[in-house]
């Protein structure tokens, strides 16, 4: 009776090593783009089982999550930057224009 020898052709991978292999092949075979046009599929089917009330509640979720491990400080400071680049992106004067805008719809709200 033989026994069968299992021969070793190629060097054994983690799981991690393999999902990485497996992804980037497929970004190779399909683009970039492939990975966006399942992800918004998988949204929408998700939005469909399960309602606007689930996407509220995990948002919920996250946003506690993110509070507890940052704490506001952190807040402060995305704030500051993303002000900072809105102002680089439209301007100095680009909150003065929106302010009047929103003070302009206000009086004629009335």
């Amino acid at each position: 009776m033989k026994k069968a020898i299992k021969k070793k052709t190629k060097a054994e991978m983690t799981v991690s090593e393999a999902g990485k292999k497996g992804g980037e092949t497929t970004k190779q075979r399909y683009g970039e783009g492939f990975y966006e046009s399942i992800g918004k599929k998988g949204g929408y089917v998700c939005f469909r089982r399960h309602g606007h009330e689930f996407y509220r509640e995990i948002g919920l979720k996250g946003g506690y999550a993110c509070r507890d491990r940052h704490g506001p400080e952190f807040y402060r400071l995305i704030a500051h930057r993303g002000g900072v680049a809105c102002s680089k992106k439209h301007g100095p004067n680009f909150y003065q224009e929106i302010g009047r805008k929103g003070n302009r719809a206000r009086k004629n709200k009335k």
